[in-house]
């Protein structure tokens, strides 16, 4: 990328500098190199010599002079010049942006690929919803979160695994079967009590009437502990199959699908044996409490209740001893709920006192998400009558208008999803335009093929006008994108990068007629334009989880 070459550059006349004794021999800061918002400072900017200055003490204009004195030529740079207060403008050569094009065709699917991982091993866990209710919208923010981010990550060198943690264990299971056997014995016409921590939605009826259609009534004449049993089995199993499938109809597949309950057979006992080996665990008020006050926390947490029982941070201790210490995963990237935003610090702590760098552990809180009809709120469900199904959602506006518009804000802000602005077929939906453009692109290839037209053989030096600069412009942005996005962990930009070249690419259309009977060697290029233009877009897309139609 050009960019990372501009900082080696940067870099390199810097260290030149101080050799020279322009510069004082002090730690060089990190050097950055930015895309200016005024076109008119050139294709990239550096502020380098401004940090430099408090560094050295040495005047920024100065300092930036001197460097672009040291900085050797480039074939892709066609002028560096100085602004204040002390910046450094690259422009690009014309010639050297046209020959792009040719490179974007040429990389074909891998445009846009950007070696960071270089193999080392990500997991990545989200969703991970508790198998005792459907999911719903906001369940569907935090998966499409994942998904897009193991596209980005695979595309940038990294072995992703993505995986759903099956909370099968604890009170809330037990609450679930519990309800479960109740709605089992009220169907069959006996009266029963749902437990008062149970669950009251209308789905675990509809459970307990098709394991009726499939079993009959012969779990009522086992002893009720026996029948308990099977059910909580069996209804888990189609709770679990009901959720992969909804998070298959929007595009969403885990590599592994973990069982809670597997934590069980014996990784629980080695993490909590080695977090009391390195004493951090302590008895008292009859429990079992890790020590967190003597990490930087407020307060200790439980980790054994009185009775012996774990409690969910134990879980999720030995979830993570497994993830780090027997799976050996480099980098674990948790995506969780709001609701979970104060059991980040702790998890980071504990995962410290098991010997493993904090840093290696990344947790992103997806916030809330809250429906609408244009300015009406969406309260409830017509078809549960309590919640607000991701099923639903889905089976609304398809599953390319959920994935765009769950990426359209940052993960850490609550966002407002319309529904009837996700249906629209018009500009106004964000979604519709960027895949019109895709479309639109291939019916411009399509009509090309009719007049048989092979552009295969097209001079990209004959694109020099504005418009079509500035689309070969934004197309060689991508790279950049997708590093951003690796770095942050925050795939938003791609919504952002896809709007904008689409915007650009209607803008060059409006502009210049790409099929044209007056000039067969100028269609030809321009065709060669579009046709890269529309797999950058077909990129951008994909990295997103969505489809790159051919016709709308």
């Amino acid at each position: 990328m050009v960019k990372q070459k501009l900082i080696e550059m940067l870099a390199q006349a810097a260290s030149q500098a101080q050799q020279l004794g322009k510069l004082p021999s002090v730690a060089l800061p990190e050097v950055a190199v930015e895309r200016p918002q005024n076109p008119e400072h050139g294709d990239y900017a550096s502020s380098f010599p401004l940090k430099l200055a408090r560094a050295t003490g040495v005047s920024p204009l100065v300092i930036a002079e001197d460097m672009v004195g040291l900085i050797v030529p480039s074939p892709e740079i066609d002028t560096i010049t100085v602004a204040p207060p002390g910046f450094i403008n690259f422009t690009l050569k014309t010639d050297w942006l046209t020959g792009q094009v040719d490179s974007i065709l040429a990389a074909g699917d891998a445009y846009g690929n950007v070696d960071l991982g270089r193999g080392s091993r990500v997991q990545l866990e989200f969703v991970s919803v508790n198998p005792t209710g459907p999911l719903h919208v906001g369940h569907g923010r935090g998966a499409i979160l994942g998904d897009a981010l193991a596209n980005v990550l695979t595309a940038t060198g990294y072995k992703v695994e993505k995986e759903y943690y099956i909370n099968d264990a604890g009170s809330q299971v037990d609450a679930f079967y519990r309800t479960l056997w109740a709605r089992y014995q009220q169907c069959l016409g006996i009266e029963a009590e749902v437990p008062t921590d149970g669950y009251l939605g209308g789905y675990m009826v509809d459970l307990a009437k098709e394991i009726i259609s499939k079993d009959g009534d012969k779990y009522l004449s086992m002893p009720e502990k026996d029948a308990l049993h099977f059910l909580k089995n069996i209804g888990l199993e189609m709770m679990i199959t009901q959720i992969r499938n909804d998070l298959k109809s929007l595009g969403v597949e885990f590599d592994n699908w973990f069982s809670e309950t597997h934590l069980f057979t014996g990784t629980y006992h080695r993490a909590i044996a080695s977090l009391e080996k390195k004493g951090y665990l302590t008895q008292k008020e009859g429990a079992t409490w890790f020590v967190s006050t003597a990490l930087g926390e407020d307060k200790d947490n439980v980790v054994v209740r009185g009775d012996g029982s774990p409690t969910y941070f134990a879980s999720d201790i030995a979830y993570h001893y497994d993830k780090f210490l027997v799976r050996k995963f480099d980098k674990v990237i948790n995506i969780w709920g709001a609701d979970h935003q104060g059991h980040v610090s702790r998890m980071k702590v504990v995962v410290g006192a098991l010997g493993i760098a904090p840093e290696r552990l990344k947790v992103i809180i997806s916030q809330l998400v809250t429906l609408r009809r244009g300015d009406e709120l969406v309260r409830i469900s017509k078809r549960s009558g309590d919640i607000i199904t991701l099923r639903e959602v889905v089976g609304e506006v398809g599953a390319d208008a959920c994935r765009f518009f769950f990426l359209s804000r940052s993960a850490d802000s609550q966002m407002d999803f319309d529904l009837e602005l996700a249906k629209k077929q018009s500009v106004d939906n964000p979604v519709y335009y960027v895949q019109y453009a895709h479309a639109r692109i291939a019916s411009i290839l399509r009509l090309a093929q009719q007049r048989g037209i092979d552009y295969g053989d097209g001079d990209v030096a004959l694109l020099t006008t504005e418009p079509e600069l500035t689309l070969i412009r934004k197309m060689l942005l991508l790279p950049e994108i997708v590093e951003v996005v690796a770095h942050t962990l925050e795939p938003h930009h791609l919504a952002y990068y896809a709007q904008d070249l689409a915007t650009v690419f209607h803008s060059f259309y409006t502009q210049c007629r790409v099929v044209s009977r007056d000039d067969e060697i100028l269609t030809k290029a321009r065709l060669k334009l579009v046709a890269a233009a529309k797999l950058v877009l077909a990129k951008t897309l994909h990295l997103m989880g969505m489809t790159a139609p051919e016709s709308m």
